[in-house]
């Protein structure tokens, strides 16, 4: 019987050897351009979550997991196309993680995975206007961040709640900054506050003074400044201090990085700001998640933990299929997401896998608290900031 026994289980061995695969998962972010200091987290946190998948020897009868890099610049639309092409039809991705920001996600999806049938999960596309593609994708677009239509709301209630019912609103002129800025003024006077201007602002610019002279002119109490913190955003803070035109600002997601207040300190105390964020019981198991791979990458940092849910939900979406086609795993994604099943926290993906490859249900809880309604989208949490003694302190979670 112990001879049965020993050979049906090496067959077992060998039949689940010769199953395995090398799976490779596309890394799709702004590893240079405007969030360049924001992707330098936010990449690896995904690399992570494929690592310890891969680690654990479970996925697909022992497949190994790679993930393989591809630079979305966050502003050319053209090179993340490239990128994308490269990664789906020289790599063989079977699933990507992004794109980043909302514009570059968007070309990606309609030109290059919707026609190749890949799933893309991206950490931190919030526009608006992807929730309108969620109805058009045949089930290949999903975002572990939230929309800006709740972003928008949530930077009216602070703004209004911390006494500010009038401001101007500067935006980056792409599909991420004109569908914040609009989401918030329609808020934002929803709730009896007013907005002097809005107006958009070119990335990549050397002097933004004109810009912030006519804001200025416009007048309001704060100016809410929906831009990127390596790119033009910082040079609209950074005119507006210098002519003296505003001192106190409100951030949204694409300005709360490190970087912010590693650029001016204290010069922006009192400003405001909010950016999606899990609960602090969540973010400190990611901080012991990360802290235990050896990193030296902030797990705090905006979109970070967004990043390693991403591609935690598409490789255990393929456990749950039993394959690594992304025409079949799709339709699993919402399934492990969500309850019912039991709850997986960030670092136990091994503890996912095996529940699933025996026929179990999970709910993935992960770095972020995921939760995704339809149409694949994520619930939402954000962390709302006071720049206090030039460091960005916790005043809540809504």
């Amino acid at each position: 019987m112990k001879k049965l026994i020993a050979t049906t289980a090496a067959t077992a061995l060998l039949a689940g050897v010769a199953n395995a695969e090398e799976i490779k998962i596309g890394v799709l972010l702004g590893f240079t351009g405007p969030i360049e200091s924001t992707v330098a987290h936010m990449g690896p946190a995904a690399h992570l979550a494929i690592k310890e998948v891969s680690d654990s020897g479970l996925l697909l009868d022992g497949s190994t997991v790679v993930g393989v890099n591809g630079d979305t610049t966050c502003i050319d639309s053209a090179a993340a196309t490239a990128a994308a092409e490269r990664l789906i039809t020289s790599d063989g991705v079977k699933g990507i993680v992004g794109g980043d920001c909302s514009g570059v996600t968007g070309a990606v999806l309609n030109n290059v995975a919707l026609p190749n049938g890949v799933v893309m999960i991206s950490p931190s596309a919030t526009s608006p206007a992807l929730s309108h593609r969620n109805n058009e994708d045949n089930g290949l677009f999903f975002r572990t961040a939230p929309s800006d239509a709740r972003q928008g709301v949530v930077m009216a209630e602070i703004l209004m709640e911390e006494g500010i019912d009038e401001v101007a609103v500067t935006y980056t002129n792409n599909d991420y900054g004109k569908g914040l800025a609009d989401s918030f003024q329609a808020a934002f006077e929803e709730i009896g506050g007013a907005v002097t201007m809005t107006a958009a602002h070119e990335d990549g610019k050397a002097d933004y003074s004109a810009e912030v002279g006519a804001l200025a002119s416009a007048g309001g109490q704060r100016l809410v400044v929906a831009g990127y913190v390596d790119q033009g955003g910082a040079g609209i803070v950074r005119a507006a201090l210098d002519t003296g035109a505003f001192d106190t600002f409100h951030f949204p997601d694409g300005m709360m990085s490190d970087a912010l207040v590693e650029n001016f300190g204290s010069e922006i105390n009192g400003s405001t700001g909010q950016h999606p964020s899990p609960t602090a019981e969540l973010v400190e198991r990611f901080k012991e998640v990360a802290a235990a791979s050896g990193g030296d990458w902030e797990p705090t940092t905006p979109f970070t933990p967004e990043s390693y849910d991403a591609a935690a939900l598409i490789l255990l979406a393929m456990q749950a299929a039993g394959t690594s086609d992304p025409n079949v795993y799709k339709d699993h994604i919402m399934d492990v997401a969500n309850a019912p099943g039991e709850p997986i926290q960030a670092g136990e993906l091994a503890k996912a896998l095996e529940i699933l490859a025996d026929g179990g249900d999970v709910d993935y809880v992960g770095g972020t608290g995921v939760e995704l309604i339809e149409p694949g989208e994520a619930a939402g949490l954000y962390r709302q900031v006071l720049i206090k003694d030039g460091e960005n302190t916790t005043v809540q979670f809504r």
